[in-house]
């Protein structure tokens, strides 16, 4: 039994031999494939190329809403719901349509205060809130429809904030691609210069961040009326500035 055990195990170890052998001939070994990989990783000019895109917004979302207090819920709610109803009138009225009206948040809050003489807290009265985000389509009548809507929702009213964005950027994203692309390009080209050889074919090349920000500072106030003129024919003044369309992308190029 003892020299079978033997027979067995010089049997296995020349298998393992003959399997090592036969990586070495026939295939490449797992090592020789990892130590593969990392030296193509390792060659050629790596750069990352930046695009960049000037665009004029054609979209504003408002943040608009109204917040009523009274000390019984039924009668903030009522409040409430008059003021809401009052603003959706004009934004109709100023013509944007319901499918861009979207509510942002609804909230019923109690409102309490510390009783120090009984050492308990107390419900003062109950606040409704009601936020909706609107799209506005024509640039041209944020103003106007920032005072209808603050007309309507009285001292009801809440404008908390106002983005601009583009209703579509494909285009400009696909515009930035090819700047990036190109300045990637410049990049390796200089790199290959100083270095003493030329760029030749791409290797690799992968997309990485993409962003849209606003380039110009945003600015939502009333203008001072003009002498002779009344507060009311005035109308809010809205900039929206420019948003920059920015990807980058990052690129290998074979050294020749």
């Amino acid at each position: 039994m003892k020299k079978m055990w033997i027979l067995v195990a010089v049997l296995a170890a020349v298998a393992v031999v003959m399997g090592l052998t036969g990586c070495e001939q026939g295939g490449t070994a797992l090592g020789e494939i990892t130590n593969l990989n990392l030296s193509n990783q390792q060659q050629g000019i790596w750069v990352t190329g930046q695009g960049k895109v000037s665009v004029v917004p054609d979209i504003a979302s408002l943040s608009v809403g109204i917040s009523a207090r009274a000390e019984t819920v039924a009668e903030a709610q009522s409040q409430a719901s008059a003021a809401i109803e009052r603003i959706m009138d004009a934004l109709d009225a100023n013509g944007v349509d319901s499918r861009d009206i979207q509510t942002q948040y609804f909230y019923i809050h109690e409102e309490t205060t510390w009783d120090r003489e009984t050492n308990q807290e107390e419900v003062t009265g109950y606040r409704v809130t009601n936020m909706q985000t609107v799209k506005i389509r024509d640039i041209d009548k944020v103003g106007r429809i920032i005072d209808a809507v603050a007309e309507a929702g009285g001292d009801y009213i809440r404008i908390s904030s106002i983005n601009f964005s583009v209703e579509d950027p494909t285009e400009y994203y696909e515009e930035a691609r090819k700047l990036a692309v190109a300045d990637a390009r410049e990049k390796a080209k200089q790199l290959a210069s100083l270095s003493g050889v030329s760029v030749g074919n791409v290797t690799y090349i992968s997309e990485g961040s993409t962003s849209s920000t606003v380039v110009h500072r945003v600015s939502a106030d009333i203008e001072m009326p003009a002498p002779g003129l009344v507060a009311e024919s005035i109308e809010t003044a809205i900039s929206p500035g420019e948003l920059e369309i920015t990807t980058t992308v990052q690129v290998a190029y074979e050294v020749k």
